[in-house]
């Protein structure tokens, strides 16, 4: 999901883009969400503080009203804290936009205060390349897992996978759960182990993806996974893995 937020102190201003963009994620079939309208920079900080590396989209006044920091120096601290921000300027001064350059900012636009129809023609041009660079990038970080299930070759994103359990009636098979259905294929959890570090092995005959636990049943010693699907987890294992599971 592309996080858009907007950072302009003029209200009359911030509604308008505002109204682009929620008018823009409606018509679209896109994977965006406005995550955050206000004319305080504090907000903008507080968001980062809660979701680091979000490669998020920000619309930012530069002229801000503020006492501390204008727009140029918060695009500086976003972009310390996520390097793949995408930022946007607006403000009414024309000249500034060198000062992008100076700070190595990187923004996609400066757009200029004017007429509002050139506001929102240039404010969609940027969320259609923004959104264009987040599924380039969500593409780019995206990991499968490559599985032979009866001489067809299937390519499982990792973020598909629920969980990986050996068959208890034929050796050396495996079942892969998905929300949507199971592929059974053959193989050894140990070796699927070995390529997938990112899950856990929280039972002999179970690899599952953390990221997918809802939570942690201890009475039936059991991780609760979307549709209602209950992985084991060894008594051994299970204050390791309520330590993994909580540090998500």
């Amino acid at each position: 999901m592309l996080h858009i937020l907007i950072c302009e102190d003029d209200n009359r201003q911030r509604a308008h883009i505002e109204n682009i963009v929620n008018k823009y994620i409606s018509a679209q079939d896109v994977e965006m969400e406005l995550a955050l309208s206000t004319g305080n920079p504090a907000g903008v900080l507080d968001y980062l503080q809660t979701h680091p590396d979000k490669r998020s989209l920000y619309f930012l006044d530069i002229d801000l009203q503020h006492d501390k920091i204008d727009g140029m120096g918060l695009a500086v601290i976003i972009k310390d804290t996520d390097p793949y921000a995408k930022i946007v300027f607006i403000t009414t001064h024309s000249e500034q936009a060198h000062l992008t350059f100076e700070h190595k900012i990187g923004a996609i636009d400066f757009i200029v205060k004017g007429l509002p129809e050139a506001i929102e023609r240039r404010t969609v041009e940027c969320l259609t390349l923004a959104y264009e660079r987040y599924l380039d990038e969500k593409s780019a970080l995206m990991k499968f897992l490559n599985i032979d299930a009866n001489g067809e070759v299937w390519s499982v994103p990792y973020d598909d996978i629920l969980f990986i359990e050996t068959h208890t009636k034929v050796r050396n098979k495996l079942i892969l759960h998905t929300e949507t259905g199971e592929i059974e294929f053959r193989g050894v959890l140990s070796d699927i182990e070995m390529q997938v570090p990112e899950f856990y092995r929280c039972h002999k005959s179970y690899l599952l993806n953390v990221g997918k636990v809802i939570y942690i049943d201890k009475r039936t010693k059991e991780a609760v996974m979307p549709g209602d699907k209950r992985v084991l987890v060894a008594e051994k294992k299970m204050a390791e893995f309520v330590g993994v599971v909580g540090e998500r």
